[in-house]
């Protein structure tokens, strides 16, 4: 039961991190600061957060795996707190691990990377104070509390809810996106990408980095799944795995 919590709780900050600060305020890529010009390019860098998003939906799903199979250790008092407690120090450890890990010792990103260098710190503090320290500080409370013992039985199903409404965020796209971006292979060609996008019976928007990243408006009711039959590595859109494609700049 503490495994699943954990596991959840983890998932749930990594959805959270992407949909808010890769999608939505858009203040940095997983990769923005990885050295090397190839990490520097844009299609290197919205892969590289599709790929976050898929990791955070592995993650998810192994939590839900670990709390299905301790559905019989709901059945005493106090189990719910105990998830709780779980899975808030799981979203605090993700926080912990992202400012830490990837922000202060590989330096591939800082919760912002829109402002001076001077104040990329003074946010790295902020968010670790907010997302980890106060998690933190959350659980202490839960666990010296003596109430709780009727969320035995909703403490589970409330988790695993939260958990999968923020996978299912992760999928949105912007409410005004009108046409799909795609990340097609680098090997192929300009005419191999513009015969992928009519196969699929599209119509070309606009090219970036080299054409490997193309805008494409797709017919009304129709799936961009055709376009990786001819080279697409992702493809943006409505309930797609690659949805965050949508909310890059280019």
């Amino acid at each position: 039961m503490l495994q699943a919590g954990f596991v959840l709780g983890f998932a749930l900050a990594g959805f959270f991190d992407g949909i808010l600060l890769h999608q939505v305020l858009q203040w940095h890529h997983l990769l923005s600061l990885a050295p090397g010009e190839n990490f520097r390019r844009i299609e290197v860098q919205i892969l590289a957060d599709g790929a976050f998003h898929v990791l955070m939906w592995v993650i998810a799903l192994l939590g839900l795996h670990l709390l299905w199979r301790a559905r019989q250790d709901f059945a005493s008092d106090r189990s719910g707190g105990r998830l709780v407690v779980a899975a808030l120090l799981g979203f605090a450890a993700w926080n912990a691990l992202d400012v830490v890990g990837f922000h202060w010792g590989l330096h591939i990103h800082r919760v912002r990377v829109d402002v001076p260098v001077g104040d990329r710190l003074r946010w790295d503090l902020l968010w670790l104070a907010l997302f980890s320290l106060l998690p933190l500080g959350a659980a202490w409370l839960v666990s010296r509390s003596r109430r709780g013992g009727s969320a035995g039985r909703v403490g589970p199903a409330a988790l695993a809810l939260l958990v999968t409404a923020a996978a299912a965020l992760s999928l949105r796209t912007p409410p005004d996106a009108a046409a799909r971006p795609v990340l097609f292979r680098a090997d192929l060609s300009g005419a191999q990408v513009l015969a992928a996008v009519a196969a699929a019976n599209g119509r070309l928007v606009s090219t970036h980095a080299g054409g490997r990243l193309v805008v494409v408006e797709l017919p009304e009711g129709s799936s961009g799944w055709r376009l990786y039959r001819h080279g697409a590595l992702a493809v943006g859109g409505p309930g797609s795995p690659a949805a965050c494609l949508s909310w890059s700049r280019a």
